[in-house]
């Protein structure tokens, strides 16, 4: 099975300067875990993710202050729709993360997690007889 088979294709994009406040209501409001952060001034790609709202407010600081610009990963490990769903999932294991953006040449088509992939494994599995 393959990360276009698995992958989210509605995603939640926000911009830079979004509050992590603004952020966890549209992650908690579309029930994800991830949101790419879009820079249009630098055509920069990111991702904010829950972990990184919950650091943010275990550190005490201000989510109505705080952009999801300061929390946001940059240095972004992406797959490509075509990747194996083992392939997805050891980059995630390797990087300690658990979503990955999709891409398609440059262009972010989705986001898989690794609540896709065992549902995805689990159907699979599910789907073969004994």
């Amino acid at each position: 099975m393959l990360v276009r088979d698995a992958m989210s294709t509605v995603v939640l994009t926000i911009g830079p300067t979004h509050t992590l406040q603004q952020a966890a209501q549209l992650m908690s409001a579309r029930r994800v875990g991830a949101a790419i952060v879009l820079d249009p001034d630098t055509c920069g790609l990111g991702i904010l993710t829950e972990r990184d709202v919950l650091d943010a407010v275990g550190a005490g600081m201000d989510t109505d202050r705080e952009t999801a610009q300061a929390h946001t990963t940059t240095d972004v490990v992406f797959a490509a729709p075509q990747w194996t769903l083992e392939e997805a999932a050891a980059a995630m294991l390797h990087g300690g993360f658990r979503h990955l953006v999709v891409l398609d040449g440059h262009n972010p088509v989705g986001m898989v997690s690794v609540r896709d992939i065992v549902r995805c494994w689990v159907a699979q599995r599910a789907a073969v007889p004994a």
